[in-house]
């Protein structure tokens, strides 16, 4: 038997329209997932008209403060022409390279952190800037950090922040806070500790604290060896009250000015007294009817 194979002519403008129907079926996906890759890439770069909307500000030379955390941000764009910017969070990006911020020489504070930074080097033109936060980056070695040591106006640096779970692989080394606290002099707080200044005999004194409880495992004994071993802060008499010290040149001066003191008090009274006689001469009137004519 033969087999016969039944076939179905179909019209040239059917099949051609049926073939751009799926053509267009095929490039309109594609065309529509290159449009949502450039919107994605043109909302992870900072651009004029984003800094323009988050400010308010009509020009980026008048932008002073700028807050862009959590945008998904990679790539600093325009940022470096806002050159009177003085206050600026980046944190929770993924920011890879700070290139833009070397022209800000008016920036005081920056937080970039939570993003994806192996080098700060472009921070060493930053000539104002006083508080750094980098926690949560992928900064490992000291010799990252160098290009800060330039910056006279930095006082305040953090790589670690315990409470946000942030740090850098450069905290987890062997002497990591001694090895920061010399290369950067200047700087009173380090990962929000006061190293130096007013208020770093607190911090010490704590720390201090704090290793000599962990010296005793937990328990009654432990803390009745503490409390015995305890010993005053300051002497016995720290505190009293001691009568003020006064020097021979000292009492000279106090009883030159009591007698000048004295002295103006009685003119006072003179000056009262003749004011007095003035006021009486001058209210005497004669009668008229003293007169005779």
């Amino acid at each position: 038997m033969q087999r016969v194979g039944l076939w179905r002519s179909v019209p040239w403008d059917e099949a051609g329209s049926a073939g751009l129907s799926g053509a267009r079926a095929l490039s309109l996906p594609s065309m529509e997932a290159r449009g949502e890759r450039g919107e994605e890439a043109e909302s992870a770069r900072i651009t004029a008209q984003l800094l323009k909307a988050k400010t308010g500000e009509f020009a980026l030379e008048s932008i002073l403060l700028l807050k862009l955390p959590g945008l998904g941000l990679s790539d600093l764009g325009c940022l470096g022409e806002c050159s009177s910017l003085e206050w600026l969070d980046l944190s929770g990006n993924a920011i890879a390279h700070l290139g833009p911020l070397s022209s800000l020489k008016a920036l005081a504070v920056l937080n970039v952190s939570s993003n994806r930074l192996a080098s700060l080097e472009p921070l060493a033109g930053c000539e104002n800037l006083q508080s750094l936060n980098a926690a949560g980056n992928l900064l490992s070695s000291l010799q990252q950090l160098q290009c800060l040591s330039g910056l006279r106006s930095l006082e305040s640096l953090r790589l670690s922040s315990p409470a946000g779970g942030l740090s850098n692989p450069l905290c987890a080394t062997l002497g990591y806070r001694a090895a920061m606290a010399e290369m950067f002099p200047g700087v009173k707080v380090i990962d929000g500790e006061r190293v130096s200044g007013r208020g770093s005999e607190l911090y010490q004194l704590c720390k201090d604290l704090d290793s000599s409880l962990k010296r005793f495992p937990s328990g009654g004994a432990g803390i009745a060896e503490l409390a015995g071993a305890a010993k005053p802060w300051v002497a016995e008499g720290y505190w009293d009250l001691r009568p003020a010290r006064r020097s021979s040149i000292v009492e000279e001066a106090y009883k030159q000015f009591n007698e000048v003191l004295q002295e103006c008090r009685e003119l006072s009274k003179r000056a009262e007294d003749t004011i007095a006689q003035a006021e009486r001469a001058l209210n005497i009137r004669p009668d008229p009817n003293s007169y005779v004519f």
